[in-house]
């Protein structure tokens, strides 16, 4: 675990080396705020609630997400340093891990600004802190999840744009099974298929305040497959 944290300071610290950190924080703060603010007309609604921002989340995760990921394995390859880090004394999933907990680590940071909007709804109102720890919760769970499906995609090309474009198709078929539209008219087995399978009804399960067991085991698992799928294309690699 010691390599992974090396890796994981050493991506984390790439974040901010440069401005493009800053400008995706600073831009992801301002679409999720004017969201909830302005197209949702926040203030007209008089809800001291955070239902609307967390609606909108994972479709703001869907462009900001990939964004944080689409670098994590194409730039290491482009530039020619995957090979070099390959062949220093470190196991793959240790590397994998090191770059997965970075981009976890930026997004939460990102999310920590965020807390401004209930500490706003704390002071015009009495909003259910329950249902906001959750849905915080839940949006770490989610995020996660896009994380480890985009750094997967990430190690499959060399080409940044690439990647974000795959990893937000896939993304967006796995959110787009959740709509009711989408199955309304599929047979009953596929209808619970679905909804399984979609990254937006388990999101929105732990956003009504109650953390199932059934969302965190299925959170995990979407986690745990693409973390594996990225080692053993990195292994594959290695021995190429």
């Amino acid at each position: 675990m010691k390599n992974a944290m090396t890796i994981f300071k050493k991506e984390l610290r790439s974040y901010f080396s440069s401005p493009v950190g800053y400008v995706f924080i600073i831009f992801y703060l301002l679409v999720s705020n004017a969201f909830f603010f302005f197209v949702q007309d926040f203030f007209k609604q008089g809800q001291d609630s955070m239902r609307g921002f967390f609606a909108a989340m994972p479709w703001i995760f869907l462009f900001f997400v990939p964004a944080i990921s689409m670098r994590l394995w194409a730039e290491e390859k482009k530039m020619g340093t995957v090979e070099l880090l390959l062949t220093m004394p470190l196991k793959e999933w240790e590397v994998v891990m090191g770059k997965f907990l970075a981009a976890f680590a930026f997004l939460g940071i990102a999310l920590l600004f965020t807390l401004t909007v209930p500490i706003s709804l704390a002071y015009l109102g009495k909003p259910d802190f329950g249902v906001i720890v959750g849905s915080y919760v839940g949006a770490l769970f989610l995020g996660s999840a896009y994380l480890a499906i985009g750094l997967y995609i990430s190690s499959l090309t060399e080409n940044q744009v690439v990647a974000f474009i795959i990893s937000l198709a896939v993304i967006f078929v796995l959110l787009l099974v959740g709509i009711a539209p989408v199955w309304l008219n599929a047979v009953g087995s596929l209808v619970s298929f679905c909804d399984y399978v979609s990254l937006l009804s388990h999101f929105n399960n732990v956003t009504r305040g109650v953390i199932d067991s059934r969302d965190v085991v299925y959170y995990a698992s979407v986690i745990v497959l693409f973390l594996y799928l990225n080692v053993k294309n990195i292994e594959a690699r290695k021995w190429r």
